[in-house]
């Protein structure tokens, strides 16, 4: 009966990790974001990219909460794939208000935000 009380700490610690295993994994796939939500997170930023003025606030909290989820190689380039889509499709964008948006926000960016920007060399 001893060893059957034993072996309770010994599967409740392989429970533990293996549940702390399952939340990071959860955690690491939740912090991927979408195009959509890419899209969602940087829409504040058009009036500012197509008029100048005062950079919106909820602009650079997108900008700074893409920057924050965007940690690898093939998530900037995928982010970069998603700004690129976006801005071809809105008329009269100023791209030097654009590339000025890191910096305006205090933030930065690993790549220039340029209509010549080659996503697959991000790196």
């Amino acid at each position: 009966m001893s060893q059957g009380r034993a072996q309770i700490p010994v599967v409740f610690r392989l429970s533990s990790v293996l549940l702390c295993a399952m939340l990071f994994v959860t955690v690491h796939v939740d912090a991927t974001l979408t195009c959509e939500e890419v899209t969602e997170l940087l829409t504040p930023c058009i009036s500012y990219a197509i008029l100048g003025g005062t950079v919106p606030e909820a602009c650079c909290e997108g900008i700074k909460a893409v920057d924050a989820v965007s940690n690898t190689v093939a998530e900037d380039r995928a982010t970069c794939s998603c700004i690129m889509d976006g801005l071809s499709h809105i008329l009269l964008i100023n791209n030097d208000l654009v590339a000025t948006l890191p910096e305006a926000c205090g933030t930065t960016c690993p790549y220039k935000i340029t209509p010549t920007t080659d996503c697959s060399m991000v790196d």
